[in-house]
C-alpha cells in the first residue's frame, strides 16, 4: 500500500508525470472543465471532499513554483485565499479575472473537480522542480 498522503491513483500518477512549468488546476464543484484537459473527477457530493483538503493533499506531492487565483476569490471568498497564501508558503500568487482563469485552465495538464461548494474556490498550480 502506498505510504504517502495521496492515495487516488490517477491524482498521484498525474503529479508524478508533470514537468517543470506543467499546469494543474484544482477548481470547486462549479468550474466548467473545457475539452482537452484530463479531468479528475473526486466530487462525491456538496463540499465533499473540500477544496483546501485537495489542495493539502496535492502538496504533499507536488513541488510548486507558483499558482494564478481568480481575482474574485479574494473579495468573495477571503478564507479560502488565506488558507491558499498559508499552504502555498512563499510560491507567488498571480491574480488574474476570473473569464481569464477559465481561458488559462484549457492548457492544463488535468483539471481536479472537488466537492467544493463555495465561489471562487479555484487554483491553478504551476509545477516546479525539486533542486
Amino acid at each position: 500500500m502506498k505510504k504517502t498522503a495521496l492515495l487516488h491513483a490517477e491524482l498521484s500518477g498525474l503529479i508524478a508525470r508533470l514537468g517543470h512549468g506543467d499546469l494543474l488546476v484544482i477548481g470547486d464543484a462549479g468550474l466548467p472543465i473545457p475539452e482537452g484537459p484530463q479531468r479528475i473527477d473526486l466530487a462525491v457530493t456538496a463540499n465533499v471532499p473540500r477544496f483546501m483538503e485537495v489542495v493539502a493533499a496535492v502538496l504533499q506531492e507536488m513541488q510548486v513554483e507558483g499558482a494564478v487565483v481568480a481575482e474574485e476569490l479574494s473579495g468573495r471568498n477571503p478564507a479560502v485565499e488565506q488558507a491558499l497564501r498559508v499552504s502555498l508558503g512563499d510560491a507567488p500568487i498571480t491574480r488574474i479575472p476570473h473569464e481569464s482563469f477559465k481561458a488559462l485552465s484549457a492548457k492544463a495538464r488535468a483539471i481536479v473537480r472537488t466537492g467544493e461548494f463555495s465561489p471562487y474556490a479555484n487554483v491553478i498550480l504551476r509545477a516546479g522542480v525539486v533542486f
